[in-house]
């Protein structure tokens, strides 16, 4: 028998190599192998590598999204606050306008100052909302008496007892109304 010559084993019935033979096809058989595990580790290790990238990249977007939501708020809690001073001034002006004082310098002050606060305020996102002749949103109001009136369209905000704010797209504070509704005959 020739080196390389390989011999059929009649009981396993497969090809067998003569002993003391060639094993540069058993090399050539293992490296392949080893080869092929090698390539399926890098293609795992490609893939979490992308999974990985992917994931830190959504967490890049998150945490900028968080970031700007935080900076878009961060005034909400000392906007809410000063709410109660505006209610206090516009209280003054309503209650000095039902007296007719001869006060109208005070008057006046008042006004101007309601003015700069609502102004300054708007520039950081508040937004008074419409109440009153609207027709009711519980989204945006706060229903605490209803009145009957023929002349007016049922569900419609009669009178605005406490003026509602939006912050940045968002409702502060909803506004106290009262709502009309039909009588009942």
């Amino acid at each position: 028998m020739e080196e390389g010559e390989k011999v059929v084993d009649p009981e396993v019935g497969v090809d067998k190599k003569p002993e003391g033979g060639d094993t540069s096809i058993e090399t050539e058989d293992a490296t392949a192998e080893a080869a092929k595990t090698v390539y399926a580790e890098l293609e795992e290790t490609k893939e979490k590598h992308l999974r990985l990238y992917a994931e830190f990249e959504n967490y890049k977007k998150r945490a900028q999204k968080d970031k700007e939501e935080l900076i878009k708020y961060s005034n909400e809690s000392l906007i809410y606050e000063i709410l109660s001073a505006i209610d206090s001034l516009e209280m003054t002006l309503k209650h000095s306008a039902e007296k007719s004082s001869d006060s109208q310098s005070l008057i006046k002050g008042v006004e101007n100052t309601l003015k700069e606060l609502s102004r300054i305020l708007g520039n950081f996102g508040l937004v008074a909302i419409a109440a009153s002749g609207k027709p009711f949103d519980p989204m945006y109001h706060h229903a605490i008496s209803q009145v009957e009136k023929e002349d007016i369209e049922s569900n419609t905000i009669v009178e605005e007892f406490r003026k509602g704010y939006l912050y940045n797209e968002k409702v502060l504070r909803a506004s106290l109304v009262a709502v009309s509704k039909k009588a009942v005959s």
